[in-house]
């Protein structure tokens, strides 16, 4: 999933404005005298400034005080935003129809959209999990990253997967996967149905463990069918209970 392309345009619109207003601040590339002439740099001239940008985002408000380019309230108010930016290394770990899923160091599970293209169509030839730093941004009640990602060339064994697995679930589990990054993000934003919470589920697996117990079985085949029902309630019991202790420990 990505941004329509009149919302491609206008992010771009806005923070190549932005870093240009970085750069002649900052005196990153002197030369260059125009947005124009600063969006037509390569990708590590402009990553030298976007950095700079985000190590030092009290910019954000210098621009928008001089408001060089001449935003209009709205725009502002995008921009105005972006100080809710998180920089963090993460796991791309899902392509789902709506959004790409990023989770974080702290476990945190993020909703991200594409600008001008799907993430899955970028990173199409790489296996998941794909470990990226990433700038996560607020755009229109959604989240983007800034249009650059840095990219890690390593492989991850089953132990790794089965971890971000885990968190991907318990995320989804109990509706923590967040869609946006504004005040609304203290509660949650609900991206998946949640379905039943892990705490739900643990409360009915318990209940059939115990009713298993109380079984007593006829012939054969039904002595088997009870004893592997028996295995496996207590293996979904533990399972439950492990991600009720990572839920909650967190």
């Amino acid at each position: 999933m990505k941004l329509i392309r009149e919302d491609a345009d206008l992010f771009f619109k806005l923070m190549w404005g932005l870093q240009f207003f970085v750069n002649q601040q900052l005196r990153i590339w002197p030369d260059v005298q125009s947005v124009k002439e600063y969006a037509a740099l390569s990708t590590p001239g402009k990553a030298k400034v976007r950095d700079a940008l985000w190590q030092n985002s009290k910019l954000i408000n210098a621009y928008l005080e001089l408001n060089p380019d001449h935003l209009s309230a709205w725009e502002q108010e995008i921009v105005c935003k972006w100080q809710r930016f998180i920089a963090d290394t993460f796991h791309i770990f899902r392509f789902l129809k709506k959004n790409t899923i990023f989770i974080g160091k702290q476990s945190q599970v993020y909703a991200v959209l594409g600008i001008q293209d799907n993430l899955a169509d970028i990173f199409d030839a790489r296996p998941l999990p794909i470990m990226v730093e990433a700038v996560l941004l607020p755009f229109k009640g959604q989240i983007v990253y800034d249009g650059l990602l840095k990219i890690y060339n390593v492989s991850f064994g089953s132990g790794i997967r089965s971890d971000l697995q885990e968190t991907y679930m318990v995320a989804k589990q109990n509706a923590r996967i967040i869609a946006t990054l504004g005040p609304e993000a203290d509660v949650k934003a609900r991206v998946e149905s949640p379905g039943k919470s892990s705490q739900e589920w643990l409360a009915i697996v318990e209940e059939i463990a115990k009713a298993s117990e109380r079984m007593r079985g006829g012939p054969v085949v039904q002595g088997a069918a009870l004893t592997l029902l028996r295995a496996s309630a207590k293996v979904a019991e533990a399972a439950l209970k492990r991600m009720e202790e990572k839920t909650f420990g967190s």
